[in-house]
C-alpha cells in the first residue's frame, strides 16, 4: 500500500471560477433571472454542438428526459427499452411519463446498449428506445437507428454524460427524435444544475417549450397541460461560460485518458469503438474478480491519494422500484461488480496523472488482479 497523501486527487472536480461567479452576479443585478435572455442565448449557442437543432433548456437532465418522452407522446401502456447499467434517472423518466422501462443488456466493452439484446426486447407495447451514451462513449446509433425505423419506434438519446461526443464524425444528440443533456456540476460542463432537450425540428421544440412552462407560450394563454421545469438565467449564464470552454476541456480529458491508457499496466484501459469520439465523462476500467477485488483496488487507490468511484454499484433493475420486473441481465451484473472510474477531469496535472498511474498499477499488483 502506498503512503497517504495530504491532498487527495478528487475523482471529479467541478469548475466554478471567477467567470462563472461574474456571470451569475451580472444576471442577479440585471433582474431577469428566470427563462430570460440568458436562457435564449444559451439555447442558441448550444445548438452549435448539435448541428443547429432546436434546443430547449430545462432545470435538470431528468426533466429533459421526462419532457422528451412526453413531447413524443410516450405514456401509459407504452414500454421504453433502456439499459439497466445507468443512473436511475434513465428509467425514472420513463416511469414519470407513465410508461414502463424494459431493460436490455449492454456491450461488455463499451457499457452501452447491445443492439442484439435490444432487438430481442422489442415487443408489441414497445414505443421507444432510449440508449445512454454512458461515460461519454457514444452508443451504437447506426444499428439502433435501424431498429427504431424498422419497428416504428421513437429514439431518445440520453446524452447526459456525453457533451461533444461523436460517432463517425456525427455529434451525439443528432441521431434521435430527441436527445437530452445534463448540466449537473460533475458533468463535462455544468450550469450548477440544468438540462437541455434537443429536437430535430421547431414543431417538437415548441411542444417542449410549452411543456416546460405550464403549457403556455404567452402568459395566461395555456394551450396544453405543462409543468414548471424552466431554467434560471443564472444557470444559463454559467452554462454559457462553461460551453465556451467545453472543447478545450474535452481535449484535456482525452489527453488525460491517453496518458492513463499508456501508463496503466495492471488494469486494462477502457475500450473505444471504431469511429467513436469518447469524451471521458468517466475513465472507467474493469477489475477482474468481482466486487470484492474491485473494492480492494479502490481502497488501495484511495490510500495512495487517488479518489475514485463506482458508477454504478447497483444496476437499475435491482433497485427497489424495478426489482419486481425480474430482469435477468448477467452482463450488466458483472459490469456493476467490476467497474471503477479513475480521475480524468481537465484539472489534473502531469504529477497527478503520474500518481494515478503509479497508484493504480501498485493496487492491481497488491490485490492480485494485474493483467
Amino acid at each position: 500500500m502506498q503512503g497517504s497523501r495530504k491532498d487527495m486527487i478528487p475523482a471529479a472536480k467541478p469548475v466554478i471560477g471567477d467567470e462563472e461567479v461574474a456571470a451569475a452576479v451580472r444576471v442577479l443585478r440585471g433582474g431577469r433571472v428566470v427563462q430570460g435572455p440568458e436562457v435564449a442565448a444559451f439555447e442558441e449557442e448550444f445548438g452549435a454542438l448539435v448541428e443547429g437543432r432546436a434546443c430547449v433548456a430545462v432545470n435538470s437532465g431528468t426533466s429533459a428526459l421526462h419532457l422528451a418522452l412526453l413531447a413524443l407522446d410516450i405514456g401509459p401502456g407504452d414500454e421504453v427499452i433502456v439499459p439497466s447499467f445507468s443512473f436511475a434517472a434513465s428509467a425514472n423518466a420513463v416511469r414519470l411519463a407513465g410508461a414502463e422501462p424494459v431493460f436490455a443488456e449492454i456491450d461488455p466493452d463499451t457499457f452501452c446498449l447491445d443492439p442484439d439484446a435490444v432487438a430481442e426486447a422489442v415487443g408489441p407495447r414497445t414505443a421507444a428506445l432510449m440508449p445512454v451514451h454512458l461515460y461519454g462513449h457514444p452508443a451504437p446509433m447506426g444499428r439502433l437507428t435501424q431498429l427504431a425505423q424498422r419497428h416504428g419506434l421513437a429514439l431518445v438519446e440520453d446524452a447526459c454524460q456525453a457533451h461533444a461526443a461523436a460517432l463517425h464524425g456525427r455529434p451525439v444528440g443528432t441521431f434521435g427524435d430527441a436527445a437530452c443533456f445534463s448540466f449537473y456540476p460533475t458533468k463535462n460542463m455544468h450550469a450548477l444544475e440544468g438540462g437541455m432537450v434537443v429536437a430535430p425540428d421547431e414543431a417538437l421544440g415548441r411542444t417542449l417549450r410549452l411543456l416546460r412552462n405550464q403549457g403556455m407560450e404567452q402568459r395566461y394563454e395555456n394551450e396544453i397541460v405543462g409543468a414548471n421545469m424552466r431554467m434560471t438565467d443564472v444557470s444559463a449564464a454559467i452554462g454559457r461560460v462553461q460551453l465556451a470552454r467545453l472543447e478545450g476541456w474535452t481535449e484535456r480529458r482525452r489527453a488525460n485518458a491517453k496518458a492513463l491508457d499508456e501508463g496503466l499496466t495492471g488494469l486494462a484501459a477502457p475500450t473505444v469503438a471504431d469511429g467513436a469520439r469518447h469524451v471521458y465523462h468517466q475513465y472507467t476500467v474493469r477489475v477482474p474478480g468481482g466486487a470484492e477485488a474491485r473494492d480492494a483496488v479502490q481502497r488501495e487507490l484511495e490510500a495512495g491519494g487517488v479518489g475514485c468511484a463506482v458508477y454504478y454499484p447497483t444496476p437499475i433493475h435491482r433497485l427497489k422500484p424495478y426489482a419486481h420486473l425480474g430482469a435477468d441481465l448477467p452482463v450488466t451484473d458483472a459490469a456493476a461488480a467490476e467497474v471503477l472510474s479513475l480521475p480524468v477531469h481537465p484539472q489534473l496535472t502531469a504529477d497527478d496523472l503520474e500518481q494515478i498511474v503509479e497508484a493504480a498499477n501498485s493496487a492491481a499488483r497488491s490485490v492480485g488482479v494485474a493483467r
